[in-house]
């Protein structure tokens, strides 16, 4: 058997579900379908219902209730029982005919007594009881309309989507992202003017919004359960504001006081805030197949870390016809295909040429166990050539069947390849070696000027020519590689010359896409005036300055920038390594800004000691688990270079990726510029 991991953990999860479903209704939200997705997928679920039908539904107010001959019900959700989510579950048992109702949470009782403000020396004395479940178990029978029918509620710490062995995601936090200086000033008006924050430094876990409070609850509850799975005891260390909130909320987590001291094994859990370098998050150095293919494809709908890829090219329909709604789209998780999970876990760590040259390779090998008719070519592969292999399976049911993951992940290499933003990808990465070059040599308004001409209303723009949201992902790229550089008149003139042309051209946008309406407040293009354009430009630029303003905080990780030299050209250095290169630096220094948080007194009495006496402070390499959690997002390559890094400073030692979502150029602006990052929507 192998060792415990981030796709045992999911999959243990959903065999206590699975358990539970024989010829269920089964309700699921998005971010438990996501997990399902990754973890098992849903042919599992299916298999395990039983059922002749098709009897799985999203949960929302409207979803279909049971019918006479479904007495049994399944709810599985990833938040707290609470608020919208407790009248949801109300409102749709009672338009059933459900006899028993099973609800799993992926959220511990022991915050939802959080939730429901119970005191944590009140919480401590209900240690192995359950009352809030016992209360919602009762009023499930009541909403059944009898009392000995039959209701059961359990937690089941369904966290995470794994994308492969190294690295997992946690659909239900995909909003999650660190805080900004700008957001010091919302935290103060809501606080008396003696108790102002001064900065980021000053903030704590009571400085937070009470539902920004509770959702890191909520995701330290399942980093516990997985700390459990893998039999370890965690360090904590941070880098960053929202990673130091965390990091400390894990740390002193009372419920995972009893695990800690009977765990066998050790771990070091470094949390990292996103935005000290976003700069790795919009850039395109990433030479992968896969942060492409997440790029250019559609998302598929109700996710957040996979895509829709069109599968009429295996039908008699004509591609390119209104076919979407016709055929389901395929996607990139294949969790019970062990042939496509092979593909995909290659297709992860491998460059671009490679990945591609490894999908027509996969795809020969699997015609020629098919006995199709295949015609060899070699030399470069083509997204032409791979559609010839592909379309060989489409007139065979059963080759088609037994190939169905490879088949999808290969349609998804080959739209990608035919996709306009694939062909714009060289001319992203091209600006961008110029910007880093220019930052070296110029000043900030220098380098902004560089961006004013290819701010282009639609009317002038060409398919090379640069959208307004593609223009964000450039200015997140140059104010985060920058970082914070002095006010002056040239700086000035450049912004208001480039945000000037960023609401002129946001107004002569035909149509608003769902991110200009996010930023400007408006739903359609007639809506938004110049007067509307300019605020909501003024206050984008408020951000991008705030996010210049990031490392303002750091010691040692100020920069991400390498000037150039005679012999090399400047360089972007991402932060993620020079933590990693920090952590397993030979000489083992006392790391200025990864922050150790301790976890009671004890370690605060050793950290005391360390400053008169021999004793070692806990460092981050210390044990041989490196649970690396990126807050806001992390992208195929940065998992890549993490892992291929640890096992070059430290062989033998193992890494573990978290992150709250996988990342794509355009998926940031929205992350950053979102205006409800301290009051997240937990459902009440």
């Amino acid at each position: 058997m192998s060792a415990p991991g981030v796709l045992s953990f999911t999959q243990q999860g959903w065999e206590q579900v699975l358990a539970k479903v024989r010829r269920a209704v089964v309700y699921l939200d998005a971010a438990c379908a996501e997990s399902l997705h990754w973890g098992c997928g849903a042919a599992r679920l299916l298999d395990a219902v039983g059922a002749p039908a098709c009897h799985l539904r999203e949960f929302e107010r409207d979803a279909a209730g049971g019918g006479a001959a479904q007495p049994k019900a399944v709810f599985v959700l990833s938040g707290l029982l609470k608020g919208r989510t407790v009248d949801t579950l109300r409102d749709i048992v009672r338009r059933s005919h459900f006899q028993y109702c099973v609800v799993v949470t992926a959220v511990s009782h022991a915050v939802h007594l959080t939730a429901n403000h119970v005191p944590a020396a009140a919480a401590a004395e209900l240690e192995g009881q359950r009352p809030v479940f016992d209360q919602l178990e009762e009023k499930l029978c009541e909403w059944m309309g009898n009392l000995n029918y039959t209701a059961e509620v359990l937690h089941v710490p369904l966290l995470l989507a794994p994308a492969a062995a190294h690295l997992a995601l946690t659909p239900a936090f995909a909003s999650l992202f660190p805080l900004l200086p700008g957001d010091v000033r919302v935290l103060n008006s809501a606080r008396p003017d003696k108790r102002r924050l001064g900065s980021l430094a000053e903030v704590d876990a009571a400085a937070l919004t009470p539902e920004l409070q509770l959702q890191i609850r909520c995701l330290v509850s399942g980093l516990s359960s997985l700390c459990e799975h893998l039999g370890v005891r965690e360090e904590c260390f941070a880098v960053g504001t929202l990673s130091r909130v965390l990091a400390a909320d894990l740390a002193n987590y009372a419920p995972a006081k009893n695990r800690r001291k009977t765990a066998p094994g050790r771990a070091s859990v470094v949390f990292v805030d996103r935005t000290l370098d976003l700069t790795g998050a919009v850039g395109h150095h990433g030479d992968n197949l896969v942060e492409k293919i997440l790029a250019a494809l559609p998302q598929l709908p109700g996710h957040t870390n996979d895509v829709a890829v069109d599968m009429v090219e295996l039908t008699a329909l004509h591609a390119g016809g209104d076919c979407q709604d016709v055929v389901a789209p395929g996607c990139l998780a294949q969790a019970n295909d062990p042939a496509a999970r092979a593909l995909w876990d290659a297709l992860l760590s491998a460059r671009h040429k490679e990945a591609v040259m490894e999908v027509r390779r996969h795809l020969v090998e699997a015609a020629s166990r098919e006995n199709l008719p295949i015609k060899m070519s070699m030399g470069r592969v083509t997204a032409g050539q791979l559609t010839s292999y592909i379309q060989l399976f489409r007139n065979n049911l059963q080759a088609l069947t037994s190939h169905c993951g490879l088949l999808q992940l290969g349609l998804a290499t080959v739209q990608t390849l035919k996709h306009p933003h694939t062909a714009k990808w060289d001319n992203f990465l091209a600006f961008e070696r110029l910007l880093l070059q220019s930052i070296g040599e110029s000043a900030m308004g220098t380098v902004l000027g560089q961006l004013l001409p290819l701010v282009k209303p639609a009317s002038q723009r060409t398919q090379d020519d640069y959208s307004p949201e593609e223009l964000l992902v450039l200015l997140v790229y140059i104010y985060s590689v920058t970082g914070e550089c002095p006010a002056d008149r040239e700086l000035d003139e450049a912004e208001e010359l480039v945000k000037g042309a960023l609401a002129q051209a946001f107004c002569q946008e035909p149509e608003l896409s769902p991110l200009l309406q996010k930023i400007t407040g408006c739903d359609c293009s007639m809506n938004l005036t110049p007067h509307k354009s300019k605020l909501a430009v003024d206050e984008l630029f408020s951000s991008l300055r705030d996010l210049a303003g990031a490392r303002r905080l750091m010691k040692q990780f100020k920069s991400v920038h390498a000037p150039g030299s005679h012999g090399h050209q400047a360089s972007y250095r991402p932060l993620l390594k020079q933590v990693l290169e920090e952590i397993f630096h030979p000489e083992r220094p006392d790391p200025a800004d990864i922050e150790h948080v301790s976890s009671g007194l004890t370690d605060l009495l050793k950290t005391g000691f360390s400053m008169f006496m021999k004793v070692s402070r806990p460092h981050p390499s210390d044990h041989p688990l490196l649970i690396l959690f990126v807050v806001g997002g992390v992208t195929v390559s940065e998992a890549k270079m993490v892992k291929d890094l640890v096992a070059s400073l430290k062989p033998g030692s193992q890494v573990i990726v978290l992150s709250t979502r996988l990342l794509k150029p355009l998926s940031v602006p929205e992350l950053l510029f979102a205006t409800d990052r301290l009051h997240p929507d937990l459902g009440f």
